[in-house]
C-alpha cells in the first residue's frame, strides 16, 4: 500500500468529526512502530487538536515534528499540508512573519488538492489578519480545484470561509448564498465540528442582517453541538457577545469575555483568540459605561494586534480605544485625529465600522468647537443613513442630525432623529423578548437627546411632549412575543420552580445550597435564552401619540409627563387643552434624594423608628421640588397621572405633598396609559385571590376579602401552585395576590411572586394570553423595577401592562406586612362601591391609623395604569 492510501490519513477528517477519537487514535499509532510517514500524520492530528482545543505550545511542537518526518518521508504533499496546518498555528501564536513564510513554502511544495488546501488555509489566515481582498483571492484560487477533485469537505470548508469574509466586508447576501451552499454540503458528510461551526456562521450572518432573536438561536443550537464533541467555543463566545453588545447585553457580554479570557489563558490557547475576546470585552465595558475597563482591555487588544501584524483588527481595536477615552472625558485635538486616521483605515479596509468612526471624529470636533472639521467628518459618516443594517443607518443618522444641529437647523435635526428612531422602531419590532426591546433602545439614546434638546430650544412644550412620547417605554406598546406551547421553556420553568423552592427551603433550615443555586442559574440561562430565541411580528407603522388626543381625554385631569434634557427635569404639564412647560431640578439630585426616601421608608417598616417620620415627609417636599417646581402649584383639583422617566421608578410618589392627598396614578408613559384608559374589563367579572406561603400575616385580608367578593376563586395553600394560578388570572377581572415578592436587580424578568411549588416569575406572566384587568400585589418589592435601555423599565408592574392588564397597585418599598392588612381592606372596600385603584388607594391611605408605621405603607403603595 502507497503513502497516500495510508489508512492513517483517514484520521485527519475525523479531528472535526469525533475530536477525541481522532486524538486517541493519533497516540495508538505513536505508542506503535509507525513508518516517518504515519508519524507524521499522527503528529498532525495532534497538532491540530492542540491548536485547536488545546495548548499552542504542544501545538508547534508536534506540527514541527509532523513537519520532519513528512521530510524524511520523502512525501512533498505530506510536508506541504503540514505546513498549511503550521503556518495557521504560528499566525495564532502572533507569530505572523513565520507564519506567512509556512505557508509560501507549502504551496511551493504542494500540488493539485493539496496545494488547494494550503490556498484555502492561508485564506483563513488572511481573515484573520483582516486582509479580506487577499483572502478572498486565495479562496477563489482553490474552490475550482477543490470542487473537480470532488472534495467535499474542504470545499464546503472554503465555501464558509468566503462567506465569512463577505460579511466581514458587509456583503450580507453573498455571504448568505455561500452559507446556504455549504450547508448542503455539510449534510452529506460526518463532520459534526463543521456543521456546528457552519450553524455559529449561519447565526453570524443573521446577526449582520439585523435578526437578532434568530442570531441568538442558531449560536445556542452551535453551543449544544459544540457540547457534545467536548471542544472549547471562544470564536463562538466572541461572537455571542457580539450579538449580545448588539442586543443591550453589555454587561452580560463583558462577563463572558472575561471569563473566556482566564479559560483561555488557563490551557495556553491562540494569542489571536484572546486578542479578539480582549476586544469584545473592551467594547462591552465601554458599551457599559465602565471607561477605566474598556480603556485597559482596548489598550492591550491593540498592542497584540500589533504585535500579530493584524492591521485591519489593531485598527478595529484603536477606534474602541478612542470611544473609551473620549467617555472617560479626554476629548483633544489629538483623539480627533486619531479617530479620524481610523476612519480613513477602516474605510480602506471596506469594514462597516467606518461611518462609526467617522462619526466619533465629527462628535469630538464638535465638543471642541471645531464646525468645519466636524462638518467634514460627519459628511462622511452621514453617508451611511440610507442603507445597511439598522445600527449603521442609525449612526448615519446621527450624524445627519449633528450636522443640523452644528448649522442651527432645528427642523433638519427632528427629521434626522425622526428618521433615525424610525429605523430603530423597526428593528426593535422584530424582538419578541421584551427584555432584547427594552435594551435594544440605548442605540437611539444620542438620537433622542438631540431631538429633546431642539424641541426645547424651539418646539415649545407640546413638540417636547411629543418627542418624550416618541422616546419612553417603547417597549411596552406591545405585548411580548411567545410561541403558545413551547415544551422546552415550559419544561424549564417547572424545573427551575422545583429547584428555587428546594434552595429557598434549605436556606430557611439553615443549610448551605451552593449546588442547588448553580442548578438554578442554570436554568434561568436556558429560560432566558429560549425566551431571548422569540422573534417579534413583522415591522408596522404602529400608533403614534397625539397630543390632541390625551388633552381631549383628560378631561378635568391632569397629566405630568417628566422630560430629562441635558441633566434637567421639565414638568409637561397636560390639561385644559394645553402644554405647559415648568423648568424643575437636576436628575441626578433626584435621584439621590429618591434613594434616600427608600432607605426611609425600609425603617419606618419597624415599630420604633417614628423619629425618621419627619424626615422622610421633609425629604418628600424636596422630591416635590425637584421633580414637579413650580408645576405642583398648577395641578388643580381633578386626577393626577404622573409620567416619570425610567431612572426615576424608585421615587414613592405618594410622598409629594400637592400628590398626598389627591387621586393619582402612574404610568410609564402617556401613550401607555391612554392605552390602558381604553382597556375594557373581560366578560364574567371573575375574581381570584391567592395567599402564597409564610407571610408573617399569613396574607390575613384574603379571607376577609373572600367574604366580600361573593364566590371568588381562592387559591392557597397547595392550590395556590404556579399552573393553577396562571390558569385562574388569565381573563380575570380583578386579582389579588398577597405573596412574598422577590426583586432580581440582576435579572428583573426572574423577579418573582412565591407560590407553594416556588416562583411565579415575570416570564410566566408573559405566558398568559391576557392578564388581570385590575391586579394588587399586597406585598414588598413588588413595583419595583429597573432601568435598562435608554429609558425603559423591567419588572412585574411593567409586565403586566402589555397583556391587558390596565391597573396595578403594588409596593416600591419594604413594608410592614400587618400595616398592609388595613390598607388592602379599604382598599377592596373602594373598589366594591365602584372606584377606581387610584380612588380607592387615595381613600385607604386616609382611613389608615395616623402613626409611622401605617403612614410609611400607604406611601410605599402605588396606582399604575387607568383602571
Amino acid at each position: 500500500m502507497t503513502a497516500d492510501g495510508d489508512p492513517v490519513l483517514e484520521l485527519l477528517p475525523m479531528v472535526f468529526a469525533a475530536p477525541s477519537e481522532a486524538l486517541a487514535g493519533a497516540r495508538e499509532v505513536l505508542d506503535g512502530d509507525p513508518t516517518p510517514f504515519q508519524a507524521s500524520v499522527a503528529h498532525h492530528v495532534i497538532g491540530i487538536w492542540q491548536r485547536d482545543f488545546g495548548d499552542l505550545r504542544l501545538a508547534l511542537k508536534h506540527l514541527r515534528r509532523a513537519r520532519d518526518l513528512a521530510v524524511r518521508a520523502e512525501s512533498a504533499d505530506r510536508e506541504a499540508d503540514v505546513l498549511g496546518t503550521l503556518g495557521v498555528a504560528l499566525v495564532h501564536a502572533g507569530r505572523t512573519r513565520q507564519g506567512l513564510a509556512a505557508f509560501e513554502r507549502g504551496i511551493a511544495r504542494g500540488s493539485g488538492q493539496t496545494r488547494a488546501r494550503v490556498l484555502f488555509r492561508r485564506a483563513y489566515v488572511w481573515w484573520v489578519l483582516g486582509r479580506h481582498q487577499e483572502a478572498l483571492d486565495d479562496v477563489r484560487r482553490a474552490i475550482p480545484v477543490l470542487r473537480q477533485t470532488d472534495d467535499v469537505i474542504w470545499t464546503a470548508r472554503a465555501l464558509t470561509l468566503r462567506a465569512t469574509v463577505h460579511l466581514a466586508l458587509g456583503a450580507v447576501d453573498r455571504a448568505d448564498a455561500d452559507f446556504t451552499a455549504a450547508e448542503r454540503l455539510w449534510e452529506t458528510t460526518g463532520q459534526e465540528h463543521d456543521k456546528a461551526d457552519a450553524v455559529e456562521s449561519r447565526g453570524l450572518a443573521a446577526f449582520r442582517s439585523g435578526d437578532i432573536p434568530v442570531a441568538l438561536r442558531l449560536l445556542d443550537e452551535a453551543e449544544e453541538m459544540y457540547a457534545k464533541l467536548t471542544t472549547p467555543t471562544f470564536m463562538l463566545t466572541i461572537r455571542r457577545c457580539e450579538v449580545l453588545l448588539s442586543a443591550g447585553l453589555a454587561a452580560e457580554a463583558l462577563a463572558q469575555a472575561d471569563t473566556a479570557v482566564g479559560l483561555l489563558d488557563g490551557i495556553g490557547g491562540q494569542s489571536t483568540r484572546k486578542a479578539e475576546l480582549l476586544l469584545v470585552a473592551a467594547r462591552a465595558a465601554r458599551l457599559a459605561d465602565d471607561a477605566p475597563t474598556a480603556i485597559a482591555r482596548a489598550a492591550v487588544a491593540v498592542r497584540l494586534f500589533a504585535a500579530q501584524r493584524r492591521t485591519w483588527w489593531q485598527t478595529h481595536a484603536q477606534l474602541v480605544l478612542i470611544e473609551a477615552r473620549l467617555a472617560a472625558g479626554r476629548a483633544s485635538g489629538r483623539l480627533v485625529a486619531d479617530a479620524a486616521a481610523v476612519a480613513g483605515r477602516l474605510a480602506a479596509f471596506g469594514s462597516p465600522s467606518a461611518p462609526e468612526a467617522a462619526l466619533l471624529a465629527g462628535r469630538i470636533a464638535l465638543a471642541l468647537g471645531w464646525t468645519a472639521d466636524a462638518e467634514r467628518h460627519l459628511a462622511v459618516a452621514a453617508r451611511s443613513r440610507r442603507a445597511g443594517p439598522p445600527l449603521a443607518r442609525m449612526t448615519g443618522w446621527a450624524a445627519q442630525a449633528l450636522r443640523a444641529e452644528a448649522a442651527g437647523s432645528g427642523r433638519g435635526v427632528l427629521e434626522a432623529c425622526r428618521r433615525g428612531l424610525d429605523v430603530l422602531d423597526d428593528h426593535r419590532t422584530t424582538l419578541g423578548a421584551s427584555e432584547l426591546r427594552a435594551r435594544a433602545t440605548a442605540q437611539g439614546a444620542e438620537l433622542a437627546a438631540l431631538a429633546q434638546r431642539a424641541s426645547l430650544d424651539s418646539g415649545g412644550p407640546r413638540r417636547l411632549l411629543a418627542w418624550s412620547e416618541r422616546w419612553r417605554a417603547t417597549a411596552l406598546s406591545t405585548p411580548p412575543a411567545r410561541p403558545p406551547a413551547d415544551p422546552v421553556l415550559l419544561s424549564g420553568l417547572t424545573a427551575f420552580r422545583e429547584i428555587a423552592a428546594r434552595a429557598e427551603e434549605a436556606r430557611m433550615e439553615g443549610h448551605p445550597v451552593p449546588a442547588l443555586e448553580r442548578e438554578q442559574r442554570r436554568l434561568e440561562r436556558e429560560i432566558r435564552s429560549r425566551t431571548l430565541h422569540m422573534r417579534g411580528d413583522a415591522p408596522g407603522e404602529g400608533e403614534r401619540f397625539d397630543p390632541t388626543r390625551l388633552l381631549e381625554r383628560l378631561g378635568d385631569g391632569r397629566l405630568v409627563e417628566l422630560a430629562v434634557v441635558d441633566g434637567r427635569v421639565h414638568a409637561l404639564l397636560c390639561g385644559q387643552g394645553r402644554v405647559r412647560r415648568f423648568a424643575a431640578g437636576l436628575l441626578a439630585e433626584a435621584m439621590a434624594e429618591a434613594e434616600h426616601v427608600q432607605a426611609g421608608l425600609r425603617r419606618l417598616a419597624h415599630p420604633g423608628a417614628e423619629a425618621r417620620l419627619p424626615v422622610v415627609e421633609a425629604a418628600g417636599r424636596r422630591l416635590e421640588e425637584l421633580l414637579l417646581g413650580e408645576a405642583a402649584g398648577h395641578l388643580g383639583s381633578g386626577p393626577v397621572v404622573v409620567v416619570p422617566p425610567g431612572r426615576l421608578h424608585r421615587v414613592p410618589w405618594a410622598l409629594l405633598p400637592s400628590l398626598r392627598e389627591r387621586v393619582f396614578s402612574v404610568s410609564p408613559s402617556a401613550g401607555s396609559w391612554l392605552r390602558a384608559l381604553d382597556t375594557r374589563p373581560p366578560p364574567g367579572g371573575r375574581h381570584v385571590l391567592v395567599r402564597g406561603p409564610g407571610l408573617a400575616t399569613g396574607g390575613a385580608e384574603v379571607p376577609d376579602l373572600a367574604g366580600r367578593y361573593g364566590r371568588p376563586t381562592v387559591l392557597e395553600h397547595d392550590d395556590a401552585e404556579v399552573p393553577r394560578v396562571l390558569a385562574e388570572l388569565d381573563g380575570a377581572t380583578l386579582a389579588h395576590i398577597a405573596a412574598h415578592g422577590t426583586f432580581r436587580a440582576d435579572s428583573p424578568l426572574f423577579s418573582s411572586l412565591g407560590m407553594a411549588d416556588g416562583p411565579l416569575i415575570v416570564h410566566d406572566f408573559e405566558r398568559l394570553a391576557r392578564s388581570p384587568y385590575r391586579i394588587i400585589l399586597s406585598s414588598c418589592d413588588t413595583a419595583r423595577l429597573a432601568s435598562v435601555g435608554a429609558d425603559e423599565l423591567l419588572g412585574l408592574v411593567t409586565a403586566l401592562l402589555p397583556l391587558g392588564t390596565a391597573g396595578v397597585v403594588a409596593s416600591s418599598a419594604p413594608v410592614n406586612d400587618a400595616a398592609v392588612v388595613p390598607l388592602m381592606l379599604a382598599l377592596h372596600k373602594g373598589l366594591s362601591t365602584g372606584l377606581s385603584l387610584a380612588e380607592a388607594l387615595r381613600d385607604a391611605r386616609a382611613a389608615l391609623p395616623g402613626d409611622a408605621v401605617h403612614q410609611a405603607t400607604g406611601w410605599a403603595f402605588t396606582a399604575f395604569g387607568a383602571a
